[in-house]
């Protein structure tokens, strides 16, 4: 913070040498009479003499003169009584070794050695401190009446950090007014000089009845609904809003005012934040090397940045596309500069290379998160639909098996249930590659089966975005198009634990809520743009695309699932029987049939080999509605 009132700390040194013979000289006064005050004199004089030669280097010592006193707080209290105490110590230490020595009058009051200087020292020194801090509050809060003045959501911690900032920062043009909080105890009570004005309900009065130009929501751990209130009575109101990061989204980060921005979609749809056993993924992580495929894409990324917080020996970033490997290898050496990280550019469907990775490597988990994804893409190109999600995952697999890795985690898809399109009847097949192996090595492999995820590449949520910039219009394909929604962070979150409690052979589904109507979310999106749907911006609807339903299902029909230890985590209880040499004649017959691009006969067969697959119903796809 640039000011005059950042006192260089050379100025302190020189007040603390005033504050020293003030403090020693008020001693002698306050404990003698005015009759004794001239014989006790050159004691005092002594006395000064020994404290400015102690106490400097002491202060010193224990780093007054390295302190933001600006930024005092708590722990700089804490450190002044150490260094007051110490400093009054070994001054009453000198004193007394020069009072037995016959260097200083025999009869000099002990009390002024014991007591009196230390408290005196102690308020001087420490007020001295604080003054600074309450100088540069004041100095700030002159800027008030130009300053943008905020009302923050939650007087919980994030709260209470949040306004901190706000008041001692000069660089940040915000001014808190005050707290709403639903919890009954903190009504009317003020958190650094800030009152709780009320509860979340009663925003809307409280907008109306106070200047406010600016609205932030400090909860982390708010769901959705809560953030969808604060929105839609901010944007009737026209008074914008802020929000601070879920509470996935903060994992292995910080609560600052760095961190907040604009409300997005992931805010409005956020579910209430779910524990993870802490202890159980770290047994699984720590310490060991870690290989993640795909980890230039959206939940590879995610991976990454999660497992790095539990300081695995290496974390090997495997990706085909350069550009998102090096994007995702600076990232994590910023937040994670002592972690050893190896970026390694290699195609799954390189079966001679992947080998080799592993041999060199030797990793210990395994995430495979490397799959093609875009369903009208994969239907017009499925040959390279089946050799990216059916060899690369059969490379995947066998690397492992041959180098003995301990876990390995296939990250799959909803589309894979009753697969009608390419995409999901590939990534079928690689889950039974996977179930087989693990059946047969008895490894903990393991399938992790979720639906779609906000905000990933090639997702609905960006398509939207761009479309509201163009001014419109949004092409939704059916008015009641529903699908399953999480953000990356929760999924990889709920991943990471499914990971840890896999022994082999399991299908893992994440709970992903109730389905969300696309035109919901289509009309959030543009509000969330400060835009009306159907006034400013249309929405048209082009038809469901060829390979689509109309909703997705989470598991086959006829087949349980069962809770497992985590609530948001389910298993299946049937397992499926996987026919190995069937299996592997089928693979092989798609490969061959992918090199020689036979696309009628790489449907048919998959079609044939996957249970309950309907993939030649589809009608070709048309390119022009690929969006």
């Amino acid at each position: 913070m640039k000011s005059r009132l950042q006192i260089r700390n050379r100025f302190v040194l020189i007040g603390d040498i005033a504050l020293i013979i003030i403090s020693v000289l008020g001693s002698f006064a306050l404990r003698l009479d005015v009759g004794q005050l001239p014989f006790y004199f050159p004691a005092a004089l002594t006395m000064c003499a020994v404290a400015l030669l102690v106490k400097l280097p002491v202060y010193y010592f224990f780093g007054l003169y390295r302190r933001l006193w600006v930024y005092a707080s708590t722990n700089e209290l804490r450190l002044i009584i150490a260094a007051v105490s110490a400093a009054s110590v070994l001054t009453s230490g000198v004193m007394l070794a020069l009072i037995s020595f016959g260097f200083v009058i025999p009869g000099m009051p002990r009390s002024v050695l014991y007591g009196i200087d230390w408290l005196l020292s102690l308020v001087l020194i420490g007020g001295s401190r604080f003054a600074l801090r309450i100088l540069a509050e004041q100095s700030s809060a002159l800027k008030n009446g130009k300053s943008r003045r905020v009302l923050i959501i939650g007087a919980g911690d994030a709260g209470a950090l949040v306004a901190r900032e706000l008041q001692k920062s000069s660089q940040i043009n915000f001014y808190p007014v005050g707290f709403l909080d639903d919890d009954p105890a903190k009504q009317k009570h003020e958190i650094y000089g800030i009152q709780v004005i009320g509860k979340v309900t009663d925003l809307a009065e409280v907008l109306d009845n106070h200047q406010v130009d600016e609205v932030i929501i400090a909860i982390p751990s708010a769901p959705g609904r809560i953030v969808r209130l604060v929105n839609d009575v901010c944007r009737l109101k026209g008074i914008p809003s802020r929000t601070m990061p879920g509470i996935f989204e903060l994992i292995g980060g910080k609560v600052s005012v760095n961190r907040l921005r604009e409300v997005d979609i992931t805010d409005l749809l956020r579910r209430d934040p779910v524990k993870i056993d802490d202890h159980l993924v770290g047994t699984t992580f720590s310490g060991k090397r870690v290989l993640v495929t795909g980890a230039g894409g959206s939940i590879g990324r995610e991976i990454c940045r999660q497992v790095a917080r539990w300081s695995p020996a290496q974390l090997v970033l495997l990706g085909h596309g350069e550009n998102s490997i090096f994007e995702s290898l600076l990232e994590l050496h910023e937040n994670f500069s002592s972690l050893p990280i190896q970026p390694v550019i290699a195609d799954v469907r390189d079966t001679s290379r992947i080998q080799e990775l592993f041999k060199a490597h030797r990793p210990e988990v395994v995430f495979h998160a490397a799959a093609h994804k875009h369903v009208p893409l994969m239907e017009a190109n499925v040959e390279d639909a089946v050799t990216n999600n059916v060899l690369g995952t059969r490379n995947i697999v066998e690397a492992a098996n041959r180098h003995e890795v301990e876990r390995l985690v296939l990250i799959s898809t909803d589309k894979a249930i009753r697969p009608v399109n390419v995409m999901g009847a590939t990534k079928r097949l690689a889950e039974m590659i996977l179930l087989d192996a693990a059946h047969r090595n008895g490894r903990a492999y393991s399938v992790v089966r979720f639906g779609n995820v906000l905000g990933s590449r090639g997702s609905v949520v960006p398509l939207f975005k761009r479309q509201i910039a163009r001014g419109g219009p949004i092409t939704v394909t059916h008015p009641d198009m529903r699908r399953y929604f999480m953000t990356i962070p929760e999924a990889v979150h709920l991943v990471l634990q499914a990971a840890s409690m896999g022994q082999g052979g399991e299908v893992f589904l994440l709970n992903m809520g109730q389905q969300v109507r696309i035109l919901d979310l289509a009309e959030d999106l543009i509000r969330l743009s400060g835009l009306e749907p159907g006034r400013d911006i249309e929405i048209t609807f082009t038809g469901i695309r060829p390979g689509e339903k109309l909703s997705e299902d989470l598991w086959e029909e006829g087949m349980h699932f069962q809770r497992t230890d985590h609530s948001e985590i389910y298993r299946a209880t049937e397992e499926e029987n996987v026919d190995s040499e069937r299996l592997t004649r089928a693979v092989d017959q798609l490969v061959h049939l992918s090199h020689q691009a036979e696309t009628e006969s790489l449907i048919r067969v998959l079609d044939e080999s996957i249970p309950s697959a309907s993939v030649r119903s589809t009608p070709p796809p048309d390119m022009t509605a690929i969006i």
